[in-house]
C-alpha cells in the first residue's frame, strides 16, 4: 500500500466517523432559568408604570375637588 492511499483511507475513515455523529447535538444549549429582562429593569418598569398611576389618580382627585 503506497503512502498516498494510507493518507487517503484515514481521511475516509475519518470523514465516516463525522458521518455517525451527524445530528448528535444536546437539544437546549440555553440555562432554563435565565431571564430575558434583569430584574432591576423589572422592578423600574414597576415603578414607572404603578408611579404613573398614583399620580394621575391623584390629578384626577385634585381636579375634581375630591383633596384640596
Amino acid at each position: 500500500m503506497t503512502t498516498s492511499r494510507r493518507v487517503a483511507d484515514r481521511k475516509i475513515a475519518r470523514f465516516e466517523k463525522n458521518i455517525t455523529k451527524r445530528g448528535a447535538v444536546p437539544e437546549t444549549i440555553k440555562k432554563a432559568d435565565d431571564y430575558p429582562v434583569g430584574p432591576i429593569l423589572l422592578g423600574f418598569f414597576v415603578f414607572v408604570v404603578v408611579g404613573s398611576s398614583l399620580f394621575q389618580i391623584i390629578r384626577t382627585a385634585s381636579s375634581a375637588g375630591l383633596f384640596f
